[in-house]
């Protein structure tokens, strides 16, 4: 679904649809391909996210992003609201 942006801020993440992130994230376990437009943007991240993880696709500059603030945002296995640690 090229017409989607890639998800980079954990903002962006949480407006997604976490049931959506799953189902996209076993498509791409299952070997499916893109989704199409069919699909939306919470299931096209989990697929997106899962490829990247299995090495089927590059990870990128937005993924790096939404890793480092991800990362970030767990310290100590719970989560921090990022201006909280500013």
């Amino acid at each position: 679904m090229a017409n989607v942006a890639p998800v980079q801020t954990m903002a962006d993440l949480d407006t997604l649809d976490e049931a959506q992130i799953v189902e996209g994230h076993l498509s791409a376990e299952r070997g499916d391909p893109e989704p199409g437009p069919n699909r939306g943007c919470s299931f096209w991240h989990g697929w997106r996210n899962r490829m990247m993880d299995l090495g089927a696709m590059e990870h990128d500059e937005a993924s790096r992003n939404l890793a480092r603030e991800f990362v970030a945002a767990h310290k100590d296995g719970k989560r921090v609201k990022l201006e909280d640690q500013r």
